[in-house]
């Protein structure tokens, strides 16, 4: 699919610098946003998340704000709702191309809608550059960009800030270069970004592909199985899942299977009617159907009884489940996220899963490392649970001979037992600032 035509944008006119703040916690979509409003001669600003664009805005006075489909720290729509109060005068435009409610129509929309139109052909042409990519992973070219603009009489500021490094310059005549966008010969751009997520703590390569797994699958309803160690992250990939998919207004409702008693586990995710068994005085709503429209994260699936098993497998193909006691069926949308620390592709072979939920629930494989896969990290996991720690109580640092012994252990516990550890730490520092080698206690069952 070629990048649909644009069409060129007037000759610029002389007219004050202005101002272009991109909010996104995706940086190579900032990136790319950026480049394209730079050639476009906007002085752009950048932030990763709604607090940041509030002080971006209130110190650069932007014309004009393009905020991303989501913010790590803030509700989209409360953020805009909220923004759109504070700062009245400011275009204030979505990625999708879409005007913030009450927002008014700046000048410069042309111009802004223009950017997003040619930061999708991008994408589109990174999506034909890479068609072994794309038959592997199964995906999809990018949704149909922006429509075109409307021409309209669009003003410039002074072709003078040029030298501001802009991608393409302006031609009158023609608009920008007809390969504008376009993989350079030779070279392969990735489809999705490959930044880490901000959920995630740690740079290695095996992090950095997570992310990459979760913001392929992340707007699709595909089936996701998250396997890995105990204390690897699993419930955090799954949230992550749910915050960026369209789902992510919904319930995000999570279970553990091998928390809940097995008598008690059926009427748990499924719900139950008053009466069904002793000591239901009342009604209850399962699991399932409070997720309705949302997200189902099923935790240590590979617990769960063979002969629940059967009734999941039901659902997760009809979208129909039953209440305990009860002999009607109700439909119920949710997006199954299950996770396990088990192999459970050799579970099922050895008896003990169904093979046919797990191949419906490995539908799309992630894995979370263990913790001594990415030991590099672990200076960074450090610096980012004493800060969390720090919410709470005075904030205290490592020192270098504490850090190196953390660092010569094996970690079977993962990143929650690098948690324990720490919060154990903190505790036995006391009122000092800094926690020693001596503070450091792994357990006496591991120490």
């Amino acid at each position: 699919m070629q990048p649909h035509p644009v069409p060129a944008l007037p000759a610029p006119v002389r007219g004050k610098p202005r101002t272009a703040l991109v909010a996104s916690a995706d940086r190579s979509f900032r990136q790319r946003l950026a480049e394209i409003l730079t050639g476009l001669r906007w002085q752009v600003r950048e932030s990763e998340g709604g607090a940041q664009t509030w002080s971006e805005a209130e110190s650069a006075a932007p014309e004009a704000v393009i905020v991303d489909s989501w913010l790590p720290d803030l509700d989209l729509s409360e953020f805009l709702a909220d923004f759109r109060k504070r700062f009245p005068e400011v275009d204030l435009v979505t990625a999708s191309g879409a005007t913030a409610a009450e927002s008014p129509r700046g000048p410069y929309r042309q111009e802004l809608l223009y950017a997003l139109r040619r930061s999708q052909d991008a994408d589109t042409a990174a999506w034909n550059a890479a068609p072994a990519l794309r038959s592997r992973s199964g995906l999809r070219p990018a949704p149909a960009p922006l429509p075109a603009p409307a021409p309209a009489t669009v003003s410039r500021h002074d072709p003078a800030t040029s030298s501001e490094n802009p991608l393409w310059k302006l031609d009158p005549a023609s608009g920008p270069p007809a390969n504008f966008g376009q993989v350079p010969a030779g070279g392969r751009r990735e489809p999705v970004s490959s930044e880490r997520l901000p959920e995630l703590v740690g740079n290695a390569s095996c992090m950095i592909e997570v992310s990459r797994r979760i913001r392929l699958v992340a707007p699709r309803s595909t089936p996701v199985l998250i396997e890995g160690p105990t204390g690897s992250g699993k419930e955090i990939v799954a949230e992550a899942l749910h915050r960026l998919s369209v789902r992510s207004r919904k319930p995000f409702v999570a279970i553990n299977c091998a928390a809940i008693p097995e008598p008690l586990l059926e009427a748990e995710l499924f719900g139950h009617t008053r009466g069904a068994f002793t000591g239901a005085v009342q009604g209850r709503t399962g699991r399932i159907e409070s997720a309705d429209g949302g997200t189902l994260f099923l935790d240590e699936i590979g617990e769960m009884p063979l002969a629940l098993q059967s009734k999941l497998l039901r659902f997760v193909e009809s979208g129909e489940l039953q209440r305990v006691g009860d002999n009607e069926t109700v439909k119920v949308d949710v997006r199954i996220v299950a996770a396990t620390h088990r192999p459970l592709a050799q579970h099922a072979q050895e008896g003990g899963f169904r093979a046919d939920l797990y191949y419906r629930l490995a539908v799309f494989l992630i894995r979370t490392p263990p913790l001594a896969d990415h030991a590099e990290d672990l200076p960074l996991l450090v610096e980012y649970f004493l800060e969390r720690m720090g919410r709470e109580a005075p904030i205290k640092r490592i020192a270098p001979e504490a850090l190196a012994r953390l660092s010569a252990h094996s970690w079977p516990g993962n990143v929650r037992e690098l948690e324990h550890v720490l919060e154990r730490a903190a505790i036995l520092a006391g009122d000092e600032t800094t926690i020693t080698a001596q503070e450091i206690d792994f357990g006496t069952a591991v120490n």
